[in-house]
């Protein structure tokens, strides 16, 4: 399964970022951190950050799944909009159905949506990705980050990743 990279490949940092949808630590990095990660080194090409789903739930997998069927050019629009708008879907009576209201906004009709969903090749290997991930690297927790070998298990303010980052770079 291709990783979905935001940054340059040549980047000299690297952030893996493992990552819920429905995490609620995972939806306050994406909203409060990343934006300024993103501004201050991934749009000058000092850092690229690989994402990896790491589903904790059905929900969770569900979603990580529509993201990645609405292809390499909509995905991390996907889940910006997943995670800005995680409390209304997720926290549904009907979450499913929000997920497909969600799909049906970014472009993906309810025909895709449900033929994603049943896609079991795609749902394996996020969840045997996420398995063997977290094996390697003692994920037991979302988000987790790790930043040029270094574990970081939490959603930390932009300060903390601004310091962990520059010591990579000065290295």
């Amino acid at each position: 399964m291709a990783d979905k990279v935001m940054g340059r490949n040549d980047a000299p940092v690297t952030i893996i970022e493992y990552s819920s949808l429905t995490c609620p630590h995972c939806a306050s990095f994406h909203k409060d951190t990343l934006p300024m990660i993103r501004k201050t080194y991934i749009d000058s090409g000092k850092v690229r950050l690989i994402y990896r789903d790491y589903p904790l739930d059905g929900m969770a997998l569900a979603a990580a799944m529509m993201a990645r069927c609405a292809g390499s050019k909509r995905y991390f629009g996907f889940i910006e909009l997943l995670f800005r708008n995680q409390e209304e879907w997720a926290q549904a009576k009907n979450p499913r159905a929000e997920l497909a209201r969600i799909a049906l906004f970014g472009g993906m009709p309810e025909k895709d949506f449900d033929a994603c969903l049943k896609n079991e090749p795609l749902m394996n290997a996020i969840r045997s990705r996420a398995q063997a991930d977290g094996k390697k690297h003692g994920i037991d927790s979302t988000p987790t980050f790790i930043i040029e070998g270094e574990k970081i298990s939490g959603a930390y303010p932009f300060d903390h990743f601004k310091k962990i980052i520059d010591d990579a770079l000065n290295r």
